[in-house]
């Protein structure tokens, strides 16, 4: 197994310089698979935000005039340290996180893809000469870096989030302070190494751990900070929302999500099953695009579910280190607890567990992955995050009565539906209130398209060409007395 200790930072990146907390405070990192302490990282507050902000402002400058060679440069060689150190970065992730190794790895190639896609974007990324009503005027519109950038990212995929953020930034010619999830704060940390080692100036990548009500708070009050980005739940996300008004700051928030999973009665019934385990239980289904609530056609339900369940009881649970793994641990007791809650709110409303339902043999913070039927409206997984390893499964009888039922949430991030139908797929297109719809398949994320919600899941994009218009504003330019 390779050594990530090169890449496990325990201090925080301020201004180029690794630094401890003003208060020498420390936070314990632990293996959610094992309980085990990793390592410590600063406690930081306010006083080492405020340096951080003062650094990335100092730095904005230079960078955001440097010749785009320079910048796309340097992120092809963030994007060829990535790949190098995938191994060493996904067992780092693993370890704090807790996903099968698998996925980290996956997680880290895919970080370092979006970097490359921006690299690549913003040489595309033109402005315009408009027709001018009258003659001796030239009308220029220009793209320009919004400024400094405040981003926020979760424990859940604490690389990848950050590379939709760091990428587009980087490229756009802005400079960041990133505060970290406490949880896994490493894989963000060693972003910050990777991005020194490879040659980014001192300031333009700055990394502060600790409370994130104090980073967060001086994050929202700096004037200096134009632009925030933050990744995590919906409640925290209208918080942030509220203080940006004090300063004007643009915005994206990719927030919480209520995603419907529908089967139709003229489904692949294997393709619908297979695309079920990907969106239902990839990072133990502590995903903002996991599946929340299935809803199978009565025509199809019963094999449906059956299939599900075998699948579902198959899954191996474990270390995710460990080879074979494919479920690790859930992220706290707390994640637990709710998952509990959920399942005993749906038993007490006539909900049928016919797969797992219980804390797993491994204990600590593993659980059953989980099979529910017979689930209802009034259940409190039907309009709450499960954020765990749940599948609970609806049957309905007609198109209408599903869509309805989709839509029949506050949150609108992703939706999946399995048909043969080719026409209905344009009416689910249509109709479907979310910003993400997978057709025939559970995983729709990729760097070349974009990647947001709608209604209280968030505003802003993240990923293809639009990932790059919320790190920069345009400006107009009339020309007058040319003489031509």
């Amino acid at each position: 197994m390779s050594d990530f200790n090169g890449l496990m930072m325990q201090a925080n990146l301020v201004g180029g310089e690794w630094i401890a907390a003003d208060n020498a405070q420390q936070l314990a990192v632990t293996n959610p698979a094992t309980g085990a302490v990793l390592g410590q990282v600063p406690n930081c507050g306010e006083a080492e935000t405020q340096r951080a902000i003062a650094a990335a402002a100092a730095a904005f400058d230079d960078y955001s005039r440097s010749d785009l060679s320079f910048r796309v440069g340097l992120l092809h060689d963030l994007h060829d340290a990535l790949m190098d150190n995938q191994e060493p970065l996904a067992q780092l992730l693993t370890a704090e996180q807790g996903k099968p190794l698998f996925e980290a790895r996956g997680e880290i190639a895919i970080g370092a893809a979006y970097v490359r896609w921006f690299a690549e974007e913003i040489r595309r990324t033109k402005g315009e000469i408009v027709p001018a009503p009258v003659s001796g005027r030239r009308l220029l519109v220009t793209h320009h870096p919004v400024g400094v950038v405040g981003a926020i990212t979760p424990w859940n995929f604490p690389s990848s989030m950050l590379a939709r953020k760091l990428g587009p930034a980087l490229a756009a010619g802005c400079t960041l302070i990133v505060k970290p999830a406490s949880a896994t704060p490493y894989s963000g940390l060693a972003w910050g190494k990777l991005c020194q080692d490879v040659g980014f100036p001192a300031g333009v990548v700055n990394i502060v751990t600790g409370s994130a009500r104090a980073i967060g708070g001086a994050i929202m009050q700096s004037s200096e900070v134009r632009k925030v980005t933050f990744t995590g739940s919906t409640e925290v996300g209208k918080t942030l929302l509220r203080q940006a008004a004090d300063t004007v700051k643009k915005v994206s928030m990719e927030l919480g999500g209520n995603a419907p999973f529908i089967v139709f009665d003229d489904a692949d019934l294997d393709a619908a099953v297979a695309g079920a385990m990907i969106a239902k239980y990839r990072n133990m289904g502590q995903t903002c695009v996991c599946t929340n609530r299935f809803y199978v056609q009565a025509g199809i339900h019963d094999a449906f579910v059956e299939r599900l369940t075998q699948a579902t009881a198959a899954l191996v649970v474990g270390n995710g280190a460990e080879d074979g793994v494919q479920q690790g641990p859930l992220i706290d007791i707390e994640a637990v607890e709710k998952v509990e809650a959920l399942i005993a709110d749906a038993r007490a409303k006539g909900g049928q567990v016919v797969q797992g339902g219980n804390r797993h043999a491994n204990a600590g913070t593993f659980f059953e992955p989980t099979v529910i039927t017979g689930a209802t409206a009034d259940m409190r997984f039907a309009s709450e995050e499960i954020f765990g390893p749940l599948a609970a499964v609806f049957k309905f009888d007609s198109e209408e009565d599903v869509i309805e039922a989709a839509n029949a949430t506050r949150f609108g991030l992703a939706a999946y539906a399995y048909t043969r139908d080719l026409g209905r797929s344009f009416r689910l297109n249509a109709r479907l209130d979310y910003g993400l719809i997978g057709i025939n398949t559970g995983m729709v994320a990729t760097v070349e398209a974009p990647f947001g919600g709608v209604k209280e899941s968030g505003m802003g994009k993240e990923g293809g060409s639009q990932g790059l218009e919320d790190y920069m504003v345009g400006k107009y330019t009339c020309l007058e007395g040319l003489g031509a």
